[in-house]
């Protein structure tokens, strides 16, 4: 019974505004460090403010995304890989401890990327709350990922992003990620779609991200 309530109470949450109390991003220090449970209703709150809109017609939908988004993580962190992290820039200077962005970096096999059975490292869900874009907060987590995929044993790291996210291209190509493949399929044409671009970075013994 106590476990159903749990469940219960955890769904009302997302069906109302998720609150948090954003200090001015200029004036913080932001920290890093592998997410835990009780980081999992905030992540999962800026994944889906950052990949879906909470206006127009589709606005009812988003506390269903954002749930969905959260059992889905919930569900990663809870299964026994070796090789799977979530990370989360935090800034603890005024003792609020905000959840400020997020990534998750894991080990991918696929034969049509790079050389058939060999994993490489693979980012996704790369996300920052609004209201702390454009100050670094980004480029500390992709920097924290290189230094996983080193200690993991790994030079190189892939993720997607859409051709047409220009500020996310952007950014990426600053900290030296390059275009590997630009991948399109039957959508792509028949809906409009932007493509998906594959991007690599190679990380030599002496780099230093940005």
């Amino acid at each position: 019974m106590n476990k159903i309530n749990t469940k219960l109470a955890l769904k009302y949450r997302f069906f109302h505004p998720y609150q948090q109390q954003p200090t001015d991003p200029a004036c913080c220090e932001f920290q890093i460090r592998t997410a835990i449970p009780a980081d999992l209703i905030g992540v999962s709150q800026i994944i889906a403010e950052s990949f879906h809109s909470q206006k127009g017609m589709w606005g009812w939908a988003f506390p269903l995304l954002r749930l969905g988004i959260y059992e889905d993580l919930r569900h990663r962190m809870a299964s026994p890989l070796p090789r799977h992290v979530c990370l989360v820039a935090f800034e603890a200077s005024s003792g609020a401890n905000n959840l400020v962005g997020s990534v998750e970096m894991g080990v991918r096999y696929s034969d049509s990327w790079i050389q058939a059975g060999m994993g490489f490292p693979y980012l996704s869900n790369l996300a920052v709350h609004p209201k702390y874009r454009r100050h670094g907060v980004a480029s500390g987590l992709l920097s924290s990922c290189e230094k996983v995929s080193r200690e993991w044993g790994f030079q190189d790291l892939y993720l997607h992003v859409l051709e047409n996210n220009y500020q996310a291209r952007q950014l990426y190509f600053k900290v030296g990620y390059r275009v590997h493949k630009v991948e399109s399929n039957l959508n792509t044409f028949l809906l409009g779609r932007s493509s998906q671009m594959l991007l690599h970075k190679h990380l030599s013994a002496d780099s230093t991200s940005c």
